[in-house]
């Protein structure tokens, strides 16, 4: 919900003050002016961003009654004919309110003043106005100081709220803020200079030329940052995207390269096998009758023993040292073997002789 404020200038004020201290009775009139619905955004790094809607009332100008009682009945009733004569040339959208003005009271409305209140905003079709009051006391008994308290309400839901006031001119700004304070109700001089230079400095929408060449530039360089942003966002998806195609790629070479290295320690391990056995076969085809390559296994009588029972190695070498051991002899008799030729070289031996 909206926060209400009312905001007036200090001209306007000490304008109330002096005409209610050189009155002899109470005062009240109307309250020109407009009212708008600001929001305010503030954004920090520390937190999420903090939207603060304020309405505000700003007191522009006040028209004062020549008697009380004058646009209202006794029962509170409002007279708009009355009311229009007040305003004379000023327009009924003008009015966001009404005031009074009374002495050595306290700060609150009284009854008639709030039925007076709900007529008048239904009488103006205007749901959105302020009631000010005013009320001045003697602090010295001889009046040479006085004390002005003035106050602003506003109707919430058939309820007065009191609702703070800021004048303008009064206190420190603070800094880095802004007071948005709108142009007073102006005399026809002031309009007719106005129009006159001001199409000099204005521009046809009320701004300063400057504001809208300042606005021109802040466009085109948030279109050319948008642009960029976007130009940034579409590059670094595409180095996303490479970055992923390049990883895939690696692992395909990853694995390539151990089914590669699988596949060359089975190759490694099947040429020497292929390699001996090539090697056997030439070596058996150059050499097959080379008597070097003969052997023959004995038996302990130093018979050569047939083919059909080979006895295992380990049992051969057994049975030949255990009979080299026995008989010494038989030493020269496998070497005697070994020198003696072959079988078809002893027969013509024997025949010869």
């Amino acid at each position: 919900m909206a926060e209400p404020t009312v905001r007036m200038s200090g001209i306007v004020l000490a304008s109330l003050m002096f005409q209610h201290v050189n009155s002899d009775s109470d005062v009240e009139g109307l309250i020109l002016g407009e009212s708008k619905i600001e929001e305010q955004v503030t954004i920090s790094d520390s937190q999420a961003d903090h939207i603060h809607i304020e309405e505000i009332y700003n007191v522009q100008k006040h028209i004062a009654c020549h008697k009380l009682n004058n646009f209202y009945n006794s029962v509170g009733d409002v007279n708009v004919d009355t009311v229009k004569k007040i305003l004379a040339d000023n327009k009924e959208e003008s009015v966001i309110g009404w005031y009074r003005q009374r002495r050595n009271t306290e700060q609150q409305m009284t009854f008639r003043e709030r039925i007076v209140h709900e007529k008048l905003q239904s009488a103006l079709s205007n749901p959105h106005m302020i009631f000010v009051l005013l009320t001045p006391s003697k602090l010295t008994s001889a009046g040479s100081t006085h004390r002005m308290e003035y106050a602003a309400f506003i109707s919430r839901s058939r309820r007065f709220v009191n609702v703070p006031v800021l004048v303008n001119n009064l206190g420190l700004l603070e800094q880095l803020s802004y007071w948005k304070v709108s142009a007073p109700c102006s005399a026809a001089g002031y309009n007719l200079t106005m129009k006159r230079h001001g199409s000099k400095f204005f521009s046809p929408n009320g701004f300063l030329r400057e504001v809208n060449d300042m606005n021109k530039m802040n466009d085109s360089l948030q279109a050319e940052l948008q642009k960029t942003c976007s130009d940034v966002e579409e590059s670094e998806r595409l180095v996303e995207t490479l970055l992923a195609e390049v990883s895939s790629l690696r692992r395909r070479v990853s694995e390539k390269k151990k089914k590669k290295s699988g596949e060359e320690d089975e190759d490694a391990d099947r040429v020497p096998a292929e390699q001996n056995l090539r090697l056997r076969e030439a070596v058996r085809a150059l050499f097959s009758c080379s008597p070097l390559f003969h052997s023959q296994t004995l038996t302990l009588e130093a018979f050569p023993v047939p083919d059909d029972a080979e006895p295992t190695p380990t049992t051969t070498a057994q049975e030949i040292n255990s009979a080299l051991n026995l008989n010494p002899g038989s030493a020269n008799t496998r070497k005697r073997l070994k020198e003696t030729p072959p079988l078809r070289e002893r027969k013509r031996r024997k025949s010869r002789s």
